[in-house]
């Protein structure tokens, strides 16, 4: 029966030089993770600088090109502490859009009251009327010197909308105002229903539509 002898493999001299694999691991981490950038007297200056101007920390660290982190402890390190308020930026945003919207209001409420103005002014201009009329339906124009009855009656009705709405957006200081301007309104539409009856040139013809 032959006898079994072990086998003994030796390393080839080629690979004798390879090293551990942990070792190469680790200068490939430290060659990869850069060491952070000292804080430097400049960024510590900028910071306090932008700081007082009201800046964030966001708004600090991309002017500096820092991380907000880093900010945050070079504000924390100051005496005393830098603090970034995130409630006081908050109240101040909400307080500048407050004021815009407010701005906005007041020049949309201009516009009405612009707009009610040069409605009230057709009350009583010369004005041109039409409508198909006849066997051939045929359109007629015709020259009034001041709107019908019923283009009055809508005329002061669109003024006083665009008045009512222009008071809500930028209500008149006091209220008496307010109620001046409905009360002139509501003389001036019992005038029109009063004068309604008595107008010669109004015949109902024409309405003006």
């Amino acid at each position: 029966m032959p006898t079994l002898r072990p086998t003994i493999h030796t390393i080839s001299p080629a690979f004798s030089c390879l090293r551990p694999i942990t070792e190469v691991v680790h200068e490939g981490v430290q060659a990869v993770v850069k060491a952070p950038r000292p804080v430097a007297d400049s960024d510590r200056e900028q910071v306090k600088r932008l700081h007082a101007e009201g800046k964030s920390r966001n708004e600090i660290a991309r002017a500096i090109k820092r991380s907000p982190s880093t900010v945050s402890k070079i504000a924390a390190a100051f005496e005393p502490p830098l603090v970034f308020d995130r409630a006081a930026e908050v109240a101040v945003a909400t307080e500048v859009r407050r004021a815009d919207l407010a701005a906005r209001r007041t020049a949309l409420a201009l516009t009405l009251q612009t707009d009610a103005e040069q409605l009230r002014a057709q009350l009583w201009e010369p004005c041109t009327i039409g409508a198909f009329g006849g066997k051939d339906n045929v359109w007629t124009d015709t020259r009034l010197d001041r709107p019908t009855f019923q283009d009055q009656r809508a005329i002061l009705a669109a003024t006083g909308t665009a008045i009512d709405r222009s008071l809500k957006l930028a209500p008149a200081e006091g209220s008496e105002g307010v109620e001046q301007v409905r009360s002139m309104l509501g003389t001036l539409g019992e005038a029109l229903t009063r004068a309604a009856g008595d107008d010669p040139d109004d015949d109902g013809s024409a309405d003006g539509g």
